[in-house]
């Protein structure tokens, strides 16, 4: 969102960036001459019958995953506040992300009674995402496909960040694949090749080295790390390497208790969130991802661009896509530790050229990106104001 924002102020859009919360790491790199606008927090309850609300024709598809759930996602308790936005600064299009933002987005838009074209964009492959949920949040996602297959079909515009997450989504619900648009994620631009420049102070990116393999991700279920360490526990027995895995999450300890257990604890290191991953990327001997599930994995194209050689699952959502089914990159089963060990043995052995990764990057560049989407969004508002 921020790469878009860049190219769209530099076309000389006006942009309103809408938060729910005025934080985060990326906060700071908000492009100036955006408006920054936080929307305010009304209660979770009147978040839910504002929902009803804004769709009554679509109630029976809201009972389980929004009206009778014990917790309901944070994002309902946006409504109100985004609608009088609407109302009282209509944009010329607004343009959401993520499953129940998007769903505000379009409910915000009924009860504000106004006609702003509604772009909405899923960035994962729904319904693998929905199968991860832990217990606690298993409810209400597990009964959103109805809810969201209903509000979807109002949306002027659908777009998904790869072919795979288009056509989980088009299989997972009543939208057309047709009416579904795939626009990849703008990714590489100048800023990244600076940034992959800059020095790095971590003893084992030294000349002479050890290889590293590098992971770059949350700490969470869906990167499956824990797979990584065991493959990587196999690939050290073969041959001398390091691992480390950038990023946070909750699963931290058990992670690091896994590379104990394993006897790898020496050879692996968590250096947790670093805002320049690609200062890494451009050293590693190869990057490894080993999520079950994605969107579009950005962290696969940021390495690329950085000529780091990769090794991917072949999981639901965009990695095929990238790698050019494997011909770019290396692709395994998931949760295969063996299968991984081996991609990263021979991607050691038989590294690609740098090159060949550069190129195939540049299909990801932010200023192609940014034109496909301006131009989408551009043609949605055309059709919008022809409709009157």
């Amino acid at each position: 969102m921020l790469n878009l924002i860049g190219v769209f102020l530099r076309q000389g859009r006006n942009v309103d960036l809408l938060l729910f919360r005025r934080e985060g790491p990326y906060l700071n790199s908000v492009p100036d001459g955006a408006r920054i606008i936080e929307l305010a927090a009304g209660s979770a309850l009147r978040g839910r019958w504002l929902a009803a609300r804004a769709d009554p024709s679509g109630i029976g598809s809201l009972i389980r995953p929004v009206l009778l759930t014990r917790k309901t996602d944070g994002d309902l308790r946006h409504i109100a506040s985004l609608a009088g936005y609407l109302r009282e600064h209509p944009p010329d299009v607004l343009l959401s992300a993520m499953t129940y933002t998007n769903l505000v987005a379009l409910w915000a838009r009924s009860l504000a009674g106004a006609r702003v074209p509604v772009v909405i964009s899923e960035r994962i492959s729904l319904s693998h995402h929905i199968e991860s949920k832990s217990a606690k949040n298993a409810w209400r996602w597990r009964h959103l496909l109805p809810a969201v297959s209903h509000a979807y079909a109002s949306a002027d515009g659908i777009v998904v960040v790869s072919n795979s997450v288009a056509d989980d989504l088009a299989a997972n619900t009543h939208l057309t694949r047709s009416a579904i648009r795939t626009i990849y994620n703008p990714v590489v631009d100048e800023t990244l090749h600076e940034m992959a420049a800059e020095a790095l102070d971590h003893p084992w990116f030294q000349p002479d080295a050890p290889p590293v393999v590098l992971g770059v991700g949350r700490l969470i279920p869906q990167k499956d790390f824990a797979t990584l360490l065991r493959a990587f526990a196999i690939l050290n027995a073969r041959r001398r390497t390091r691992l480390v895995i950038l990023g946070e999450g909750r699963l931290r300890p058990a992670l690091e208790s896994l590379a104990r257990e394993l006897g790898i604890e020496d050879h692996v290191d968590f250096p947790g969130f670093a805002e320049n991953p690609y200062r890494y990327m451009s050293r590693a001997a190869v990057f490894a991802l080993s999520s079950i599930y994605e969107g579009l994995p950005g962290v696969l194209i940021q390495a690329l661009a950085c000529g780091c050689p990769v090794v991917s699952t072949d999981c639901p959502g965009g990695s095929a896509e990238i790698l050019h089914g494997g011909q770019v990159g290396r692709l395994v089963p998931m949760q295969d530790a063996e299968a991984l060990a081996d991609a990263l043995d021979n991607t050691l052995a038989e590294p690609a050229s740098g090159h060949d990764l550069r190129e195939r990057a540049a299909r990801f560049s932010v200023q192609h990106i940014s034109r496909e989407y301006l131009d989408y969004l551009d043609d949605i508002v055309l059709a919008k104001q022809n409709s009157v």
